[in-house]
C-alpha cells in the first residue's frame, strides 16, 4: 500500500489498482492536495501493464466523495489566480482519470455529492450500495460548472436528466439513480467490497487490449464528430495481431482458461 498524502491512498493488488479517497471528518471530499496527487497515482497505473483495473471509493463506508472541500476555498481560492489554479488542477485530475487507458470501476457508498458525483461520472462503471445518495447542490451554493464535467455528465444520463439534477439541486436515491442512468449496478451494502472485487477480477482475466480497444472506440464514438476512425482501427487490428489473440483462441478450443499478456 502506497499512502500518497494521506488523503490518497493507493494499492495494487492481483491485477487492480486501488484508489482511496480517505477524509473521513468531510465525507472525503476532495482537497487541493488530492486533486494534486490523483494524477500521479492514475500515470503510475497506467503505465503498469500489471494493472488491468482501476477502482475508486472513498474510505469509512459513509460516503464516496462529498465533492470539493470548502473549508479550503478561503486559502486556495482567495484570489483569481489561486482560483484558476484550484481549477486547472481539478481539472487535470478529472481528465486523467476519464482518460486513463485502463477500465475503471467508482464503488460508491454513502454520499457522492458534487464533484465527488463528478469524479465518478469521469470512470467507466459505477457500482453502488443500497443506502447512497447523489446530488450536484451547486445551485444551493451560486457555483458554476464548466462544460467537461457537464459533458461527462450529459453523455451518461441525457440532457433532461442532467437538467433535473441541477435545477433541483435536491439528492437522489440509489435506486432513483440506477433508474436515471447514473448508475450501472445496485447491490446490498454488505455485498459491495466482496462484489465489486469480483466484478474487477473479472475485468482483469479478460483480454486487456480488447477492453482497451472497446474503451478507446466507444469513447470515440461519443465525440459525435472529430472521431478518430484511424485510432479506431488501429486499436482493433492491434487485438488481431496480438498474441493474445492466439492464446485466446487456443484456450477456447482447449476448453481451458487463457492467460493473456497484454501483447
Amino acid at each position: 500500500m502506497i499512502d500518497i498524502t494521506g488523503q490518497l491512498i493507493a494499492k495494487k493488488n492481483d491485477g487492480v489498482g486501488y484508489i482511496i479517497l480517505n477524509n473521513q471528518e468531510r465525507r472525503n471530499a476532495m482537497t487541493f492536495e488530492m486533486w494534486r496527487d490523483l494524477p500521479n497515482v492514475l500515470n503510475d497505473y497506467d503505465a503498469d501493464d500489471d494493472i488491468r483495473v482501476v477502482v475508486i471509493s472513498g474510505k469509512g463506508r459513509k460516503a464516496f466523495c462529498a465533492g470539493a472541500d470548502i473549508s479550503q476555498f478561503e486559502k486556495q481560492r482567495a484570489s483569481e489566480e489561486a482560483t484558476r489554479i484550484y481549477n486547472d488542477t481539478a481539472s487535470k485530475a478529472a481528465i486523467g482519470l476519464a482518460k486513463i487507458n485502463k477500465p475503471t470501476i467508482a464503488k460508491i457508498e454513502g454520499f457522492c455529492i458534487g464533484g465527488g458525483l463528478g469524479i465518478a461520472m469521469c470512470c467507466d462503471i459505477r457500482i453502488a450500495n443500497d443506502i447512497s445518495s447523489f446530488a450536484v447542490p451547486a445551485a444551493k451554493l451560486g457555483l458554476g460548472y464548466g462544460h467537461e464535467g457537464l459533458k461527462r455528465l450529459v453523455d451518461v444520463v441525457g440532457p433532461s436528466v442532467a437538467k433535473e439534477i441541477f435545477f433541483t439541486a435536491r439528492q437522489f436515491t440509489a435506486h432513483e439513480a440506477l433508474g436515471m442512468g447514473i448508475i450501472n449496478r445496485i447491490v446490498p451494502r454488505a455485498v459491495l467490497d466482496s462484489y465489486v472485487s469480483e466484478y474487477a477480477n473479472r475485468i482483469a482475466e479478460n483480454a486487456p487490449l480488447t477492453v482497451h480497444a472497446a474503451k478507446i472506440v466507444i469513447d470515440e464514438l461519443m465525440k459525435g464528430e472529430n472521431i478518430d476512425y484511424k485510432l479506431c482501427e488501429k486499436v482493433v487490428s492491434d487485438c488481431f495481431a496480438s498474441e493474445d489473440y492466439q492464446e485466446g483462441r487456443k484456450a477456447f478450443m482447449e476448453k481451458r482458461k487463457p492467460m493473456f499478456k497484454r501483447r
